[in-house]
C-alpha cells in the first residue's frame, strides 16, 4: 500500500468519523434528558440504550468479517448513511404515542444507531493498525491520538446536545443533525482517496472468533472496565444532577440541561486528552510490551479505588447535598482521567495482539466486547440506581473494575510482538 495515499484515506476515515462521533455524544444526551422530561423512570430510560448496545455487540462481531470481505470504506460508507437514517426516524416520534410504543420506537432507532456507531468505529481503529508507523511506540501514539480526539468530539457533543434540547428542541436538533451528516456521507463518498484495503474473496466468517488468549482475556477485561464506566455514566449521575440542580419549572430544566451537558462534556473531553497523553505518561516509546501489560493490572487496580470511595460518601450522605455534589465531580473527573490511561493501554494492546491479516477480525471481536461492556453498565445503571440509589450504583462500578483488574492478570506478552 502507498503510503501517502494511505495517509490520505485514514485522515479522510477519522474527520468522518469525527463528525459522527459528534452528533452520536448529541443524541445519547438529546434521549437521555427529553424522556427524562417526559416522565420516563431510570430503569425506562436504561431500555432506550439497551438494543443500542445489543446491536453494537452483533454488528462489532460481523463488522470484522464485513471489511475484511468487503473492505473498509464500505462500513464507513453504510455506517454514516444509517445514522442519517436514524436521526431522521427519531425526528417522527409522536408525543401522542403510549408510553410502551414510544419505548419500542426509540429503542429500535436507538438500535440502528448503534450499528451505525460501530461500523464507522471500526473502521477507523483499523485503519491505524495498518497505517502507524510500527518504530518508536507509533502505534500506541496514534491509537491514542485517534481515541483521545475522537472522545474530546465526542464529548463536546453531549453539550451539543443538551443545548440544542434548551434552545431549539428535540425535533429539530435531531433533523438539523441529519442534514449536517448527510453532507458530511457526499463528502466522503466523492472524495475519498484510495489507500485503504478493498477487501479479499473467501473470508470465512468462523474466522472472527479470535484464537488469541490474549485478545479473550483483554476483551473479557473490556467488558468490566465499560461495564463500570457506563454502569454510572448513562443514568445514575445524569439523574442525579438534574434532580439536585432543575426545580422542576421550564427555566428550571433549561439550567439543568446546560449543567449536566457542561458536566458530560468536560468529562469526556477530559477522558479524551488524557487518552492522548497516555503514551507520554507511560513512557511507552521506551517500554517494553512486558511492562505495558504489567501496567494495564496495575492501573485498573487503581481505578477501583475512586467509586468504592464516592460510594461510602453517598451512603454517608444519605440524600443530595452540595458537599457531596462536590465530591462527585471531583471524584468522578478523577476517575474519568484513571479510566482514560486504562482504555488507551487497551486500546494499544488489541493491536499490538493481533496481526495485519487479522485486525479488522481482532478489533470487530475486541469492540463486541467494549459494547458488551456498556450494555451491562447501561442494563445496571438504570437498575441499581432505581433499586438502591446513587450507592448502589457506585458500588457496582467499583466492583466491575476490581474485575476488570482480575481478568487483565491473566495476560502476557506476545512471543514475536510487534515493538510498541
Amino acid at each position: 500500500m502507498d503510503r501517502a495515499k494511505g495517509l490520505s484515506a485514514y485522515i479522510a476515515v477519522t474527520a468522518a468519523y469525527w463528525a459522527f462521533m459528534l452528533t452520536d455524544g448529541a443524541l445519547r444526551m438529546l434521549v437521555l434528558l427529553h424522556f427524562h422530561t417526559l416522565g420516563f423512570t431510570p430503569i425506562q430510560l436504561a431500555y432506550l440504550f439497551v438494543l443500542y448496545e445489543i446491536a453494537g455487540m452483533v454488528t462489532n462481531l460481523s463488522a470484522g468479517w464485513i471489511a475484511a470481505r468487503f473492505g473498509l470504506t464500505s462500513t464507513l460508507y453504510v455506517g454514516l448513511g444509517l445514522q442519517v437514517v436514524a436521526l431522521i426516524a427519531l425526528s417522527q416520534l409522536d408525543a401522542g404515542w403510549a408510553l410502551t410504543l414510544s419505548v419500542i420506537y426509540v429503542m429500535v432507532v436507538q438500535g440502528a444507531s448503534g450499528v451505525a456507531k460501530d461500523l464507522a468505529k471500526m473502521s477507523s481503529k483499523s485503519a491505524v493498525k495498518l497505517l502507524a508507523p510500527k518504530e518508536d511506540g507509533g502505534l500506541f501514539r496514534w491509537v491514542a491520538l485517534l481515541t483521545g480526539s475522537k472522545n474530546a468530539v465526542k464529548g463536546l457533543g453531549f453539550l451539543l446536545g443538551a443545548a440544542l434540547l434548551a434552545t431549539v428542541g428535540f425535533v429539530w436538533a435531531v433533523i438539523g443533525m441529519a442534514a449536517v451528516l448527510a453532507v458530511i456521507l457526499v463528502a466522503v463518498l466523492l472524495f475519498m482517496p484510495a489507500g485503504l484495503p478493498k477487501g479479499r474473496k473467501g473470508v470465512p466468517f468462523s474466522e472472527v472468533f479470535s484464537d488469541s488468549a490474549n485478545v479473550n482475556w483483554l476483551s473479557a477485561a473490556r467488558v468490566f472496565l465499560f461495564g463500570a464506566r457506563d454502569v454510572w455514566f448513562v443514568v445514575g449521575i445524569p439523574i442525579y444532577f438534574y434532580a439536585v440542580l432543575s426545580d422542576g419549572t421550564t427555566e428550571g430544566n433549561r439550567a439543568a440541561f446546560f449543567t449536566i451537558g457542561t458536566f458530560m462534556a468536560v468529562w469526556i473531553i477530559l477522558y479524551g486528552a488524557v487518552q492522548a497523553w497516555a503514551p507520554r505518561l507511560l513512557g511507552a516509546a521506551t517500554r517494553p510490551e512486558g511492562e505495558l501489560v504489567s501496567a494495564a493490572r496495575r492501573w485498573a487496580g487503581w481505578l477501583a479505588i475512586i467509586p468504592a470511595v464516592l460510594a461510602a460518601l453517598a451512603l454517608a450522605a444519605g440524600d443530595p447535598a452540595p458537599w457531596l455534589t462536590t465530591s462527585l465531580i471531583v471524584g468522578l473527573l478523577a476517575f474519568g482521567a484513571l479510566f482514560a490511561v486504562n482504555s488507551s493501554l487497551h486500546s494499544y494492546l488489541i493491536l499490538a495482539f493481533t496481526k495485519d491479516e487479522r485486525v479488522t477480525m481482532d478489533v470487530g471481536f475486541y469492540y463486541m466486547a467494549n459494547a458488551g461492556g456498556r450494555l451491562l453498565g447501561t442494563v445496571l445503571s438504570g437498575a441499581t440506581y432505581q433499586i438502591g440509589g446513587l450507592p448502589l450504583t457506585l458500588g457496582t462500578a467499583a466492583a466491575l473494575v476490581a474485575l476488570s483488574a482480575l481478568t487483565a492478570t491473566r495476560l502476557r506478552p506476545e512471543p514475536a510482538a510487534t515493538p510498541a
